[in-house]
């Protein structure tokens, strides 16, 4: 089968098509689907809010008023407090695949390194919650 072209991360529309691909991959993950499947009971909702996260993220609009950090937190007090930096590990190469797979350019690589960021500091926002 072809792969479609690889091109720019342009609007909310493209992030979602990341988004729905890359969870699509982790929900099918040997160490990541179960935790992920746990927790989410409505995967529709749950990839709605992730596209707004990243569109946040990626286009610096105010659309996501979540709280990340603490969601990460209840996932982590709801699989037992065992939730690792490998767990982290694997999502980062999982995203970092996909977007590379679909998309180039700047937001690309912006979204890589974000998550980058983001892996470290939730897993000690994680950790220290444990405390």
């Amino acid at each position: 089968m072809k792969q479609p072209p690889v091109k720019e991360i342009q609007n909310r529309n493209d992030i979602a098509q990341l988004v729905a691909a890359f969870y699509a991959r982790v929900r099918e993950h040997e160490h990541l689907g179960p935790i992920f499947n746990k927790v989410i009971t409505d995967w529709p909702a749950h990839l709605e809010i992730l596209t707004t996260f990243w569109e946040s993220q990626l286009f610096l609009n105010r659309s996501y008023m979540g709280n990340p950090i603490k969601k990460h937190q209840d996932t982590d007090k709801a699989v037992n407090h065992s939730i690792t930096m490998e767990h982290f590990g694997q999502w980062l190469e999982l995203w970092i695949a996909t977007i590379d797979e679909h998309f180039t350019g700047e937001r690309a690589w912006i979204a890589q390194n974000r998550a980058r960021k983001m892996a470290t500091m939730f897993f000690l926002e994680i950790y220290k919650a444990r405390q």
